[in-house]
């Protein structure tokens, strides 16, 4: 059940539905996959809809399987769609799953798979996985292959028509995958034989809805011969027509629903925008003529078949689309198109031509712009065919036609974002079932409708970071069939679009562009652009310190959240932006955009949450404030763009934090203190255990306090310097106290019980520190801290040396020292590595 975030809190169900020992033991077993790819194994859990999706389906296949009172506990019912629980048991028509696009579809399939094998009412069944192409069944069989541990055995892949035979003509068992075009008996015209007549063996369809589906006559009916008792289940990521009664005669009703709207709402696909670059085909009057004349006598010769008269007309539009001139403008305006995007978001490019010869020749066109984007190599390049074809196809195709593994490598190196290629052109290829986050533009230069150009357009609504949405761009003119294609989806009940207008893209960025200018109020955030470069500094100091000084009242109390509003705000411009580029209005916001973000950038540099960097990145990060692409092409010093001299000696010294306080920008003050006490805390948590531990107690209350009101940002830097004056004398003690670092940490660890150091008092805690640092040390060895046999042997030592020294134990009762003994031994795991470097 979906929670509604206004009443309920989201761990309420979390812990109800998800965590109570049936729901979690079920997971666990049935709903993770470790998907082993080219480069890497990932770990993947499946999501709500695909969790109580695939259990519906299995109890409905169950049910079509065998005589068995109906399981089914929910249904599509919001949706006015026909369920499976009319549905009589034995009936061999498991249903309908239709889950959108980029739902995890392909993944949801795995599941219902993995969990039907092991389910005894199915006795080790046997599971075909039809398709009716042949790029779909080798990725369907690649993503089942890749999780082939769930299945408990690996699938097979019919090579031909008799491999087929020799795969379904078993006792029960295994995972078949084959095209329904195997489905062909040897005789033309014959019948196909008999394999099996079990009941449970279980036909699996991906995009049920598709013609090649019709079990009246054809392949689909050789394998109802085949086949006679299999129970049939449809995958789709579209719906079925309300006219299409095959498909449900087949398959039976709706086991479950996920449409667009549900999955843009639960975040699992991005939305998709559409915008119109119509390609003007310009023909001389003269030469359309000619052409309408030729075909025209060519479709009305009587001896040519309805096919030959359909493929004649085909050929003709093919002829126009794929002109030089055509194409060269084309070309020229994808480059543009496509470099404009790439500047405001980071993804890569598909091209969908009309025919292998345009594929070719666009390539070229691109090519003659773009001649550092090409490369013969299939591992290199920027842009690439992805086209079947044979030796006998034109000489120019050839370095473009590849097998299926070449093939392949160009998917993988597609969805690879660190790899170079950022476009391939296709025909038909990758245009369904294939996965490519990173993929955010689709170029559309080919005639598409119904099921075909909604699977097409899909393969852009992946989610991938920040990306806001999926474009297409259309070259060719498909809006009305897009119309047609939303028609048919709402017809049958779907909610959601199919895809939206780039103007409303447009209107959100303007929208969003005018509530951060507002921001900035009566500050004049423009005169930046004025400026000389060495006075931009100082005015962007300025705007940042205005950002953050704004207020709001929440719950009726006035707090300072200026700055996290201002970052909400500015991200979702820019995602807004990226989605409107290269629209002519984007233009107008485009500078000021790069400003904002670059206040943005400053605020970040400050935020104690950044993590996941390098040892470099955390190094200048103390000290980099300014974007490059605004200010220059320098790395600026922290402290240069606050006004302060760069210590000599000490980062913590009087001098510099006297020039802290005196700042003139009291907010930049606290958060360069408030990054400079928190990296600094997080050095001494590398040796100190209670002394960072210490000092960052008191930084976050110090933060708080400032962050809800209590105190004033005067009053907090007093605090951040006292503590940073604090820092610096702690540093002191181990010189005054005559103790090593190490030494030192481990007094701590021990003066950290109030009665031990009441009791014991200063000279006895020294010793013990002494030889604790002595013993430990000497009875460690390399990686000891992950072997137990030897922390088992130092616990045994440390509790000695404290009962030796007759240290106040944790529970005076028993005489324990756990606590004590683990805060010790956390201390020395601390201390592990300054050991190896000091040694």
């Amino acid at each position: 059940t979906l929670i509604d975030p206004n009443t309920e809190s989201a761990l309420v169900p979390m812990i109800h539905g998800l965590l109570n020992k049936q729901t979690l033991l079920d997971l666990i077993r049935h709903f993770i996959v470790f998907e082993e790819s080219r480069a890497e194994t990932i770990k993947k859990i499946a999501a709500y809809h695909q969790y109580y999706a695939v259990n519906r389906a299995i109890e409905s296949t169950i049910r079509a399987a065998a005589p068995a009172p109906p399981m089914v506990r929910q249904e599509p019912e919001a949706y006015g769609l026909p369920t499976v629980r009319t549905q009589p048991p034995g009936d061999k028509r498991a249903g309908v799953f239709w889950h959108t696009q980029g739902s995890g579809k392909s993944l949801s399939m795995v599941f219902y798979a993995g969990k039907l094998i092991l389910a005894e009412q199915m006795n080790n069944p046997t599971l075909v996985v039809i398709t009716d192409r042949n790029d779909l069944d080798q990725q369907l069989f690649e993503t089942f292959s890749n999780c082939r541990h769930l299945l408990r055995q690996t699938p097979t892949q019919a090579a031909n028509r008799e491999d087929l035979k020799k795969l379904l003509a078993v006792a029960s068992g295994g995972v078949v995958f084959t095209t329904i075009q195997k489905f062909l008996p040897n005789a033309k015209g014959g019948e196909y034989p008999l394999l099996s007549e079990r009941r449970n063996i279980v036909v699996i369809a991906d995009e049920a809805h598709r013609s090649q589906y019709d079990f009246i006559d054809g392949f689909a009916r050789n394998m109802r011969d085949a086949l006679p008792n299999a129970s049939f289940i449809g995958f789709t990521g579209t719906p079925i027509e309300k006219e299409d009664a095959s498909t449900q005669a087949v398959f039976g009703n709706y086991v479950d629903v996920y449409d667009i709207q549900q999955a843009v709402e639960d975040g699992a696909t991005v939305r998709i925008y559409y915008e119109s670059r119509l390609a003007q085909i310009k023909l001389s009057e003269e030469a359309q003529r000619i052409l309408d004349q030729q075909v025209e006598e060519i479709t009305e010769d009587d001896e040519l078949t309805d096919r030959q008269k359909r493929f004649a007309k085909w050929t003709s539009k093919e002829a126009v689309v794929g002109s030089p001139p055509r194409l060269e403008q084309v070309a020229a305006d994808l480059i543009a198109h496509f470099e404009a995007r790439q500047t405001a978001a980071a993804g890569k490019g598909m091209i969908v031509c009309m025919s292998r010869r345009i594929c070719v020749a666009l390539h070229d066109e691109i090519i003659k712009l773009r001649p550092e984007w090409y490369d013969p190599d299939d591992s290199k390049g920027a842009i690439k065919i992805v086209m079947t074809g044979s030796a006998s196809d034109p000489l120019e195709w050839q370095e473009h036609i590849r097998n299926k593994p070449r093939r392949k490598t160009l998917g993988d190196r597609l969805k690879d974002p660190a790899d170079p290629l950022k476009l391939l052109i296709v025909r038909d290829m990758l245009l369904t079932g294939y996965d490519a986050p990173i993929l955010n533009t689709m170029y559309i230069d080919k005639p598409m409708n119904g099921h075909n150009l909604m699977q097409a357009i899909a393969r852009v609504n992946r989610v991938f970071g920040d990306k806001e949405g999926g474009l297409i761009v259309d070259y060719i003119g498909i809006a009305q069939d897009l119309r047609k294609a939303l028609a048919i989806y709402t017809a049958s009940e779907g909610r959601g679009q199919l895809a939206y207008d780039q103007e409303e893209a447009v209107a959100k960025m303007l929208e969003l562009h005018e509530i951060v200018v507002d921001m900035f109020g009566r500050f004049d955030y423009r005169r930046y652009f004025t400026l000389e470069p060495k006075d931009k500094l100082n005015f962007m100091l300025a705007a940042a310190n205005h950002i953050a000084d704004l207020t709001e009242v929440q719950n009726g109390e006035t707090v300072r959240n200026g700055k996290e509003r201002f970052k909400q705000n500015v991200v979702k411009l820019q995602k807004a932006f990226a989605l409107s580029v290269p629209h002519p209005a984007t233009n107008d916001v485009r500078d000021d955009l790069a400003f904002f973000q670059a206040i943005k950038a400053r605020f970040n540099k400050f935020d104690e949450q950044q993590k996941t960097r390098t040892n470099a990145e955390i190094e200048t990060a103390i000290r980099q404030i300014i974007n490059d692409a605004i200010i220059s092409e320098e790395v600026v010093d922290v402290f240069d763009a606050a006004g302060i001299k760069k210590p000599d000696i000490s980062i913590l010294s009087d001098e510099f934090l006297a020039e802290v306080q005196n700042l003139q920008h009291p907010n930049l003050a606290f958060e360069l203190l408030k990054r400079l006490l928190n990296d600094e805390i997080k050095n001494r948590a590398a040796l100190n255990l209670v002394q960072s531990r210490k000092f960052s107690d008191m930084l976050a209350d110090a933060v708080r306090r400032y962050q809800n009101g209590l105190i004033d940002s005067a009053k907090v830097i007093e605090e951040l310097i006292r503590m940073a004056q604090e820092m610096r004398e702690a540093d002191k003690r181990g010189e005054k106290m005559n103790l090593r670092t190490d030494e030192l940490a481990f007094y701590d660890a021990l003066a950290d019980n109030a009665t031990a150091e009441a009791v014991l008092g200063d000279v006895t805690l020294k010793e013990i520190a002494h030889e604790l640092v002595d013993k430990v040390r000497n009875n460690t060895s390399i990686d000891w801290q992950y072997k137990e046999s030897v922390q088992a042997k130092l616990r045994v030592l440390v509790k000695r040396i404290l009962r030796k020294y007759k240290y106040p134990p944790d529970d005076p009762a028993t005489g324990e020292y756990t606590e004590s003994v683990n805060k010790v031994l956390t201390q020395a795991e601390m201390l592990a590595d300054f050991w190896t470097t000091a040694s």
